[in-house]
């Protein structure tokens, strides 16, 4: 296992995380315990969970876990969120979260799934941050931290606010181009950096083909290459997987083994050659996000992703991606008046308005 610093905390967390949100069954708590069992065995020690993950019940199973690290002298360190605004909502909150995870303090608390910057400017007008400070000063949590799914200048924008300590926020292979500002605050400001969904939520194992790119070796296994590809940005304090099984975490760990880093020249070279590899996928450069109208064309097209790259029998990719990740209705794609500014701006020459039309329905 590697580490990495997080941030100005002094703390050091392991490059790899344990995501709490994909249980294969979150009240087999027996099954779910030797799951963090081994993740800690194998070294990782940052545990992620949320009140909204099956309906609390993923922090009631981190609680059995972390008894059992206890027991076993495995050291953790403990990263939940809340959507509570005012204080008082925050404080019900967390005394409940304290008590599901049988903890005295939540090392990183997050300030969850800022979607927009007014979103964000309403949550701070709610005393939010001065909510954050207090249970800091009272010791019922250890960093504020912040989760966001804002892009390009907009999470920068957030990030250089200066209260926060640590960041949570989506990076994978397919969508680096969205978050490459969030890197400058974060050198700027000495932040920890939590990236999630590393494996694009299970597209990119379900589509090995399509991410032959980040194979140093013709036979390296394509989630130990989309794992090292994060690995070799240096900013990133933790990589977090949602596992489902214990040979997923085993499968994880091996990608430790014989890792070497990529040169920040060799990063970058491979950054600018996913074009090909991605063709008719949405790789985020966001040169379409000048709407006349207003529609966060960048947003609609990364959920038109998950179309192209979810199982076929996943329901309905698009109107999750919107709801789940950027809070949109899918009716927001009607605004568009087909005036064909996003497509002379395209890069990869993408049918966006055929692509909004379609979401829009």
């Amino acid at each position: 296992m590697l580490y990495r610093e997080y941030g100005k905390t002094g703390k050091k967390v392991s490059l790899l995380g344990f995501g709490g949100m994909r249980f294969t069954n979150v009240d087999d708590h027996d099954e779910c315990v030797r799951m963090m069992v081994a993740a800690a065995e194998g070294g990782v020690n940052y545990f992620d969970t949320a009140p909204g993950y099956f309906e609390t019940r993923s922090e009631i199973t981190f609680g059995k876990g972390f008894a059992e690290l206890r027991r076993r002298q495995l050291p953790y360190y403990c990263a939940t969120k809340t959507f509570a605004e005012t204080e008082d909502a925050i404080r019900k909150e967390i005394e409940a979260q304290l008590k599901r995870m049988d903890i005295q303090a939540v090392d990183f608390y997050h300030i969850w799934c800022v979607t927009s910057l007014d979103n964000w400017q309403k949550r701070k007008k709610s005393g939010i941050l001065e909510t954050f400070r207090k249970l800091k000063d009272e010791g019922l949590i250890r960093h504020i931290c912040v989760s966001s799914h804002l892009i390009r200048d907009e999470i920068k924008e957030l990030l250089l606010e200066g209260v926060f300590e640590g960041v949570l926020f989506g990076y994978s292979a397919y969508n680096f181009k969205t978050r490459q500002a969030a890197f400058d605050a974060i050198r700027e400001k000495k932040l920890g950096a939590v990236v999630m969904n590393p494996l694009g939520g299970g597209v990119i194992p379900s589509h090995p083909e399509r991410f032959d790119f980040l194979k140093r070796e013709s036979d390296e296994d394509t989630v130990a290459a989309a794992l090292r590809f994060l690995w070799d940005h240096k900013e990133i304090s933790v990589t977090l997987v949602g596992f489902d099984t214990v040979q997923h975490i085993r499968q994880a760990l091996a990608a430790f083994e014989g890792y070497k880093p990529r040169t920040e020249a060799e990063l970058e070279a491979l950054k600018k050659s996913v074009h090909a590899s991605l063709e008719g996928i949405c790789t985020g450069c966001a040169y379409c996000d000048n709407c006349p109208q207003g529609v966060p064309i960048p947003k609609f097209m990364d959920a038109y992703n998950q179309k192209i790259l979810s199982a076929p029998d996943r329901k309905d990719p698009i109107g999750d991606r919107l709801k789940w990740h950027w809070g949109l209705e899918r009716s927001a794609a009607g605004k568009c008046t087909a005036c064909g500014q996003c497509e002379k701006a395209c890069t990869q020459h993408i049918n966006i308005i055929k692509r909004l039309k379609e979401i829009a329905g």
